[in-house]
């Protein structure tokens, strides 16, 4: 069998980061295998560890890449809205509707991955990953709230993305019945609701 090039092994490499990053977040750390992600990927089983030393540092490079992923879109989020307020209703609305419940391998990753870093080792990678990438995004969120002090700001971020986070964790758990939506539209009304005029707000489109 004739060698692959050096580009075409990094192209690969790249196919199955992606692909890990997709099943990881639809079915769970522990609900996929190296079969299943080089499968998804179109490539043999047998070539995985020509690209990574175990399934483990796979998993940390995927959370890497699906956090990239959020911040990616974020930040076109807020660069397309006009104002503080538009710009963290633009984040939160997709965020808590039945779409993004409904396709988790395309969504946030502290959702997708928090039930398995619970049992996840402090010490590990994948867990150190986990935690920056959290952090990451609530540094991104943080300036959204509109309090005049910093501490206020990153207060509220930690509030809103923990009801962000719980609500639709609730909405995929209980999928399938009218609770979810009933979850997703609760948690969405509560934290679009303009502060200062008690009305909903309006993410920019």
């Amino acid at each position: 069998m004739p060698r692959v090039s050096r580009k075409q092994a990094d192209l690969n490499r790249e196919i199955i980061v992606e692909a890990a990053t997709r099943l990881f977040r639809e079915r769970g750390l522990h609900g996929i295998s190296v079969v299943d992600v080089m499968g998804a990927a179109g490539l043999t089983h047998g070539g995985f560890y020509g690209h990574f030393e175990s399934k483990e540092a796979l998993a940390q490079e995927a959370c890497s890449r699906a956090f990239s992923h959020s911040l990616e879109r974020w930040k076109q989020k807020i660069d397309d809205s006009g104002d503080q307020l538009s710009a963290r209703a633009s984040i939160i609305t997709p965020y808590l509707s039945a779409a993004n419940r409904d396709n988790p391998g395309e969504s946030c990753p502290v959702t997708a991955f928090a039930g398995d870093m619970c049992h996840e080792a402090t010490e590990s990678g994948l867990h150190q990953t986990y935690t920056q990438g959290l952090e990451a995004l609530l540094q991104m969120l943080t300036p959204l709230m509109g309090a005049d002090q910093p501490e206020a700001n990153r207060q509220r971020a930690l509030v809103d993305y923990s009801l962000m986070v719980g609500a639709l964790t609730l909405a995929r758990a209980t999928r399938g019945d009218a609770l979810s939506d009933e979850i997703l539209d609760a948690a969405r009304a509560f934290l679009t609701v303009d502060d200062t005029t008690q009305k909903p707000v309006t993410p920019t489109l």
